[in-house]
């Protein structure tokens, strides 16, 4: 009896302990539960979830931490100690190595897309494996100091850059019930913006534990991703009621009582509105590449009053993310009223700042300069949407999306190399980022204010 007692005290104390590391189990879990909870319930509200743009918020929230884990680790790198000669003459060779095949490949990356549909979640599944990869080429490159450094971090840009093709042609699939194109981006935006801000200290603290460990994390970070990618719903790769969008004025394309074969595809369908928009989008887009590049390297040399190269250029990062939200949330809240205006004004504010950056050189205003064209353009980014979904018809709309954020990206190419190539000169170079601007706002301003007077009443004929 004696043992059979002691056996069930035993059991009674057993459990007890049992029951003690589950409540402490449960007591470390419920932060981070409550947390996921708490981001579930917000990305899936106004039947987001239902229509699974919650699940692509989330996946755009990866894609920014898994960058920022990348940026921060080249940041502080060989990438950025080596002579600045020899710097520029590598990342010059290695652009146009890398980015001439995607420059070639631009034009049918909206016709492709047009063809094969159904390969968006892979695209951007593959898109996400790359950069799990190339994580995995820098993490040794970093100690090494190896030549495949700059390769493999241009090779995250693009396949960055062709996430942000296929993503855009895919949030018209995913809209809730009464939700316009705008908020979504919104969402979407906002959502990499805060998953940028959370991953950038747990990066910096991983790069003080050693330079391959924020590679590690964005490798982590990417194959997650990769798998969230085949998570979103099958309406992705769905065309049923699909067309292609033309990009080009030529009477040849307009399709009558009887449909006729496109023979080239071009930018016209979808209206001159839209047109102009993506020519002052291009033109901010094209900005934003040139900056990135001169300033890294100017800076390097020639940094801000009193600090670093590497506070210089985080300060200038920061402004820019910051003027990045801001514009995304004044987006949101003006829910594209008078988008032509939008883009007209924005564009003459980036304007301005450059002119004022370039005749009043400082490091202030290189700052407001980084602020205002974050700003700008993602609210100019934004006020295109809205046109794409008030001028587009439905049917064409994604592979228009394809297609106008096909030649963001290659606008942002060609601002990089021109950055590349200036001479290190801080006057000269904003004065050339000012000229940028100005044939970008020049050569749009008229039809947008045009297209505003008119109230966007023309509406171009389907494809």
């Amino acid at each position: 009896m004696n043992g059979v007692a002691a056996a069930g005290r035993r059991g009674r104390g057993a459990g007890r302990a049992g029951e003690a590391v589950r409540a402490v189990g449960r007591a470390l879990r419920s932060p981070f539960s409550g947390t996921a909870r708490g981001i579930r319930k917000a990305t899936h509200a106004h039947g987001a979830g239902e229509s699974g743009l919650g699940k692509l918020i989330e996946l755009h929230a990866v894609n920014g931490a898994g960058d920022v884990m990348i940026t921060v680790a080249l940041a502080s790198t060989v990438f950025f100690s080596v002579p600045t000669d020899e710097a520029r003459g590598r990342v010059a060779l290695y652009l146009a190595i890398t980015m001439a095949p995607f420059a070639l490949l631009a034009p049918v990356i909206g016709p492709l897309l047009d063809l094969v549909p159904h390969g968006r979640r892979l695209a951007m599944g593959c898109a996400m494996l790359a950069r799990a990869l190339l994580a995995l080429v820098l993490s040794a490159a970093v100690v090494s100091g190896g030549i495949e450094l700059y390769p493999a971090a241009l090779g995250v840009l693009v396949a960055s850059k062709a996430y942000g093709v296929v993503r855009s042609a895919v949030v018209p699939r995913l809209l809730p019930p009464r939700f316009s194109l705008v908020k979504a981006n919104s969402r979407v935006t906002l959502g990499g913006l805060l998953a940028t801000g959370v991953a950038a200290p747990v990066a910096a603290g991983l790069q003080f534990i050693g330079p391959r460990w924020p590679l590690y994390g964005a490798f982590v970070i990417f194959v997650a991703g990769m798998f969230l990618s085949f998570s979103l719903p099958p309406k992705v790769d769905s065309a049923k009621g699909e067309d292609t969008a033309l990009l080009a004025a030529d009477p040849d394309h307009l399709h009558g009582p009887h449909r006729k074969p496109i023979r080239r595809p071009g930018l016209r369908t979808v209206g001159t509105a839209v047109t102009h928009a993506l020519g002052a989008n291009a033109a901010l887009r094209c900005l934003s590449g040139f900056l990135i590049f001169f300033l890294a390297f100017l800076l390097r040399e020639h940094p801000l009053t009193g600090q670093s190269a590497a506070v210089s250029l985080g300060t200038v990062a920061v402004a820019a993310g910051a003027g990045n939200a801001c514009g995304t949330a004044v987006g949101a809240w003006l829910r594209a009223r008078a988008p032509e205006i939008i883009i007209v004004t924005v564009v003459a504010f980036v304007l301005g700042a450059a002119i004022v950056a370039a005749v009043f050189f400082g490091a202030f205003l290189v700052a407001c300069l980084a602020a205002a064209a974050g700003f700008a353009q993602a609210l100019a980014k934004l006020s295109l949407d809205a046109l794409i979904q008030r001028d587009v018809p439905e049917q064409v709309r994604t592979s228009a999306f394809a297609r106008s954020e096909t030649l963001l990206q290659m606008a942002w190419v060609v601002g990089g190399a021109i950055g590349i190539v200036l001479p290190l000169n801080g006057p000269f170079g904003l004065s050339v980022a000012a000229v940028i601007v100005a044939a970008g706002w020049l050569s749009t301003v008229r039809g947008l204010l045009g297209s505003a007077r008119r109230g966007g009443r023309a509406r171009p004929r389907v494809a």
